[in-house]
């Protein structure tokens, strides 16, 4: 049976807007439209204090991390947040973490990186144990090689609504995929990792982690930039290219775009991003280009192309364009967002 007014599986929307007050009427406009999660990604906010207001707006809607820097904070503060973050929403919260680049993990952060696969698994190995034993005033001890952590004579004395909150790793990698398969309670696709790269290199690498851990593979969520418009879909097309122009500047996403054969398109879109043109980027990108890594152009445009992860992912989530997109117009592709894939009006 279809949900979100096209497809058969859920449908989570990114968390962003552009003041307090716009986050907390989208929060309670997905809520009311039958989104079932709200990701909070992190980079121009914080991918926790967003879901503060949320929690605060909602009352059923899960709220996730979409994802939490994991290296750019110690266990014991991630544990902290996701134990605020879930005893404000009455136990809603989803913790999604990823690795981040190591280039902004190194210079923006100051923070070591390598090797990234091992340090996640010590990680949520950390964050987990804390979040386990810091209300009850247990010991906490989480054994690693790079991350090892003991607190004793400690007792958080806030209420806890459980005593586990779900873990899921941002994945686009084999090594990271075969971790999320083997630890997490979910996996999160990246927005420009396709149907395609799914099937053949995430899927595969999950499945064989979780085989090696002695359990099935856990969900999987594809990720999807969506710009819909039924007034102006060729606007809503520049916009999702700008955002996968972006994307293809990364050095960490070429083996994604030159697995849809765009390698070679790559040095043309970095030269048009350093000038921050849209119209040149649109244009470096190219349209098939844009139609292999977004959905974008009329409401029924989306709807057919988000269509690709139905019986592939668990549940998908889709994030509106934002680069060289100023507030009103990602508000814009929130709108677009909620007429695409709301079981309903909002606020009906």
């Amino acid at each position: 049976m279809a949900v979100n007014g096209a497809l058969a599986i859920p449908v989570d929307a990114e968390l962003a807007a552009d003041s307090p007050r716009e986050l907390r009427a989208f929060a309670r406009a997905a809520e009311d439209a039958g989104f079932a999660r709200l990701w909070a990604p992190e980079l121009y906010r914080s991918s926790t204090v967003p879901l503060a207001i949320a929690a605060e707006a909602t009352e059923r809607i899960e709220l996730g991390t979409g994802v939490a820097l994991a290296f750019t904070r110690s266990p014991f503060t991630l544990a902290l947040e996701a134990l605020d973050l879930d005893e404000l929403s009455g136990g809603r919260l989803v913790l999604g973490m990823g690795a981040g680049a190591r280039r902004l993990n190194q210079r923006w952060h100051a923070v070591a990186y390598d090797p990234p696969v091992r340090r996640m698994r010590e990680t949520v190995a950390a964050v987990r144990e804390l979040i386990r034993a810091l209300p009850a005033g247990e010991r906490a001890r989480a054994e690693g090689r790079l991350v090892d952590v003991e607190v004793i004579g400690y007792r958080r004395p806030h209420a806890a609504p459980r005593r586990e909150v779900p873990v899921w790793l941002a994945a686009m990698m084999p090594g990271m995929a075969r971790l999320g398969g083997a630890i997490a309670d979910g996996v999160l696709g990246h927005p420009v990792a396709p149907p395609g790269w799914a099937r053949e290199t995430v899927l595969p690498a999950m499945r064989s982690g979780a085989e090696r851990a002695g359990h099935l593979a856990p969900p999987l969520a594809g990720g999807l930039i969506v710009a819909a418009d039924d007034a102006d879909p060729a606007g809503a097309r520049r916009a999702a290219a700008c955002t996968v122009g972006f994307y293809a500047t990364v050095k960490t996403y070429e083996p994604l775009f030159a697995g849809e054969g765009f390698a070679g398109r790559l040095p043309g879109i970095r030269t048009a991003f350093v000038v921050r043109d849209a119209d040149r980027l649109a244009e470096a990108v190219g349209e098939d280009m844009t139609d292999a890594f977004a959905a974008a152009g009329t409401l029924a445009d989306v709807r057919r192309r988000a269509g690709a992860w139905e019986g592939l992912a668990d549940r998908l989530w889709v994030t509106p364009p934002h680069h060289l997109q100023e507030a009103p117009e990602v508000a814009r592709w929130q709108e677009g967002i909620l007429s695409a894939f709301g079981g309903q009006a909002p606020g009906g």
